[in-house]
């Protein structure tokens, strides 16, 4: 049997368009937007290079209703590229293709081989042995198990199937044509490329099941590096399966541990922090983070209540490291220690305080006096975005309050009482300096 190499790649989202981006100063807001396209690039030129047989991609190449038929000529120039190598290329359509104007209306070059949505299909590569079955999305939400109807493995050839779904759940992703990992097993295939999942993932090796990840991080949910797997087999077997990094711009948490240590401090320990993560970076690419200052320290409540300044002296530090390191958020989430309440006010007044912050009366009259800021707000703003949030949304977390847009998220979402435990740490922070 013949060996050969292929490149399994998904969910690129080609031209996502990232909403929000332009809150946040100092981000390199027009290379973040381009990059789902470079790192395609890179993707297609890594295949060129490496001189794989072909490429698959297991769904969501493109971003549901995104209308700019720039996107498509783009990638059929792309895949011509492909095409004038020799490299076929298996597209699958995932969740957000089945929503694309684009992926129906965009002729492809003869090296595309696209799977159809009523049933699986079987594309195969005669001179390499090779069969590779596959079912498109038809809608944006399928929940049917697609899998039971995928065809047995063919005799004497090296199956692949391809399937968009989250198998039987994974963590901030759509439960879409649910399997288990015996329902792939039963089909007696050699390799399952699957997509849908932005982390890369082994699921299992016998067979192999494999999630790529996406090709590129496009907000601070979709962390650390970003690319396709490069598949050896030889002689019917796997021999390789070997990540490829093709991003070119990574994102990542920081956390700054900020326990006992003093306002003047925390500076220091931010530039200590930053300049360990560009150190450690290595590879050329820029890095855009959100940096989290934690623990327990006596001025918390200060600090809550310059958040302003301080996101803005973070990101002033981020830029005197290097100009390829950058800060999409700060977010403080000191606390202050319980023991030093009483020492800092008095009893009486901390108590209040205390009892304020989650007194279920305070909470209700806060939020019906400042809902109508927000529909207000809505109506001069638009509607609250985040846009940092990924495919899986997410709450914000208790420290957002001071971030751009921060107080309209919070309330959005119905969380007045971490809108009230921030403000009562500052507002205990300012008696205490005017005491």
């Amino acid at each position: 049997m013949t060996s050969f190499r292929f490149l399994h790649a998904a969910d690129i989202h080609l031209d996502s368009p990232l909403h929000g981006l332009s809150r946040y100063d100092g981000l390199p807001v027009e290379d973040i937007r381009s990059a789902t396209r470079a790192a395609f690039d890179n993707l297609i030129q890594y295949a060129i290079d490496e001189r794989v047989n072909f490429v698959v991609i297991a769904g969501d190449l493109f971003d549901g209703e995104w209308r700019d038929m720039g996107t498509g000529l783009y990638f059929a120039r792309a895949m011509g590229r492909l095409d004038q190598a020799g490299i076929p290329a298996f597209v699958l359509a995932g969740n957000h293709d089945a929503a694309s104007t684009i992926s129906r209306t965009v002729p492809w070059p003869p090296n595309v081989r696209q799977f159809g949505s009523r049933r699986p299909e079987t594309h195969r590569l005669p001179e390499l042995a090779v069969a590779v079955h596959g079912q498109s999305f038809a809608t944006p939400a399928v929940t049917d198990n697609l899998v039971v109807a995928y065809p047995p493995a063919e005799a004497h050839a090296f199956n692949i199937g391809v399937l968009h779904t989250a198998l039987a759940g994974r963590p901030g992703h759509a439960t879409y044509a649910p399997c288990s990992v015996e329902d792939l097993r039963s089909r007696g295939y050699d390799y399952w490329a699957l997509g849908h999942v932005h982390e890369f993932e082994i699921v299992g090796r016998e067979p192999h099941i494999v999630f790529p990840g996406n090709v590129q991080g496009r907000t601070i949910r979709e962390t650390g590096p970003k690319g396709a797997v490069l598949v050896t087999v030889v002689d019917g077997e796997i021999a390789a399966v070997a990540r490829a990094d093709l991003d070119v711009i990574r994102w990542m948490r920081l956390e700054v541990d900020c326990a006992g240590a003093t306002l003047e401090e925390i500076a220091d320990r931010v530039r200590a922090e930053l300049g360990r993560a560009h150190g450690a970076n290595g590879t050329g690419r820029p890095l855009v983070a959100r940096v989290s200052l934690v623990g327990a320290m006596a001025e918390a409540g200060a600090l809550h209540d310059r958040a302003p300044l301080l996101r803005d002296n973070v990101r002033a530090i981020a830029a005197s490291i290097s100009p390829d390191l950058h800060v999409e958020k700060v977010k403080v989430l000191v606390t202050q220690p319980v023991a030093e309440h009483p020492a800092a006010l008095g009893g009486d007044i901390a108590g209040l305080i205390d009892e304020g912050a989650s007194d279920p009366e305070l909470i209700g009259a806060i939020k019906a006096d400042l809902e109508r800021f927000m529909v207000a707000a809505d109506a001069t703003l638009g509607p609250c975005e985040d846009g940092n949030l990924g495919e899986d949304g997410g709450p914000l977390e208790d420290g957002e309050l001071h971030d751009d847009g921060g107080l309209r998220l919070l309330a959005s979402q119905g969380d007045w009482p971490a809108i009230l435990r921030t403000a009562s740490l500052a507002l205990r922070s300012r008696l205490t300096r005017e005491a």
